[in-house]
């Protein structure tokens, strides 16, 4: 049975990945943090008590800014597999914590590399690196497109990348980085710009809000669908060889594109609930962001079913759906589709 290692598995993107790699039959361990409030819902679902002889799931407590805490885990779980999601993952929340951002995004990177090394695991490693690295890069940005970062995230992203690019040709270490564009799902963060929207379609849509305020519309994102994406995170530790991809779309769309999307699913009329905020602005803003997959798609087979359009609809339908089980009825609910579509 492979075993796996995910830190941030309680995030979006570990959520999906715990849930692949164990309907592939792996040992999942995945790295939490302590808090006094439980953080596991995302992954709540997949939970099997540890007594259970057929538990499959194990979170262990530790944290990217604890060295020692890494090797000790490596050491007793011994990973076949290792892919480092966590971060402080907000773009306009690192203006804000600079300092804290390049601590877990950027040097919590090399503590894992490090941990990896000196316990001396022999695993395969996974990077999630970023398109915010690519900043003010014009489009389209693919494997060989210099960086330009624009904020203090992208900027620690591109440490990351970097450290780990240094371990796989120091050490030679099987360490790749995925450079995933934008990608959204009904589990993302209700303060990511993404399901901002789609919550207050669906919160504006019940009679529970009444406006939606909103920074840069004209900024061009290529969006995709998250289980999608760590489908190709998996592919990436299952080459022969490691190396570096971009996945993405290739789609061009503006956050207007996606705010008119989702309230026209919805039945409504976005430009009489949007309003500006200047607050939701970025320091130094990224103009556009549209990613060249093709490297992916050549070398691992790996090509995006869901682009953005369906995307909105997706995520509006979802939050219309949890709106009803917390009680709230929408009127005139259409018939909602399977928005967890299967992982090949």
């Amino acid at each position: 049975m492979p075993r796996a290692l995910i830190t941030g598995i309680t995030g979006q993107d570990g959520s999906y990945l715990a849930e692949l790699l164990l309907a592939k039959g792996y040992e999942v361990h995945g790295l939490i943090r302590r808090s006094s409030t439980f953080n596991t819902s995302r992954i709540d679902h997949l939970y099997q008590d540890p007594h259970d002889p057929t538990a499959r799931l194990f979170l262990h407590y530790g944290d990217l800014s604890d060295g020692a805490r890494l090797i000790t885990l490596l050491t007793k779980i011994d990973p076949d597999e290792v892919y480092n999601l966590a971060a402080q993952s907000h773009v306009r929340v690192s203006f804000d914590e600079p300092e804290h951002t390049g601590d877990t995004t950027g040097i919590g990177s090399i503590r894992l590399l490090e941990a990896v090394r000196v316990a001396g695991v022999k695993c395969r490693y996974y990077q999630a690196s970023s398109s915010e690295m690519f900043g003010a890069t014009p489009p389209p940005q693919n494997e060989d497109t210099p960086f330009y970062p624009r904020s203090p995230y992208g900027a620690a992203k591109v440490y990351s990348y970097w450290v780990t690019r240094n371990y796989r040709e120091a050490y030679g270490l099987f360490a790749v980085n995925g450079i995933l564009f934008n990608h959204e799902s009904p589990r993302r963060g209700e303060t990511f710009v993404t399901r901002k929207v789609t919550r207050a379609v669906a919160r504006i849509k019940a009679g529970l809000e009444h406006d939606l305020y909103m920074g840069n519309l004209d900024a061009v994102r290529d969006w995709g669908y998250a289980p999608e994406y760590v489908e190709g995170m998996w592919r990436m530790l299952q080459a022969d060889e490691p190396t570096d991809y971009v996945l993405a779309t290739g789609g061009n769309f503006t956050v207007r594109d996606f705010v008119a999307a989702s309230f026209e699913h919805a039945g409504l009329d976005w430009e009489k609930y949007v309003r500006f905020d200047e607050r939701y602005l970025r320091p130094t803003e990224v103009d556009a962001l549209v990613g060249d997959a093709s490297k992916a798609e050549e070398k691992l087979g790996w090509t995006p079913r869901v682009h953005t359009p369906e995307l909105a609809r997706i995520m509006v339908d979802a939050d219309l759906e949890a709106l009803e089980h917390e009680g709230r009825p929408w009127i005139d609910r259409p018939n909602l589709p399977d928005w967890k579509i299967p992982v090949a």
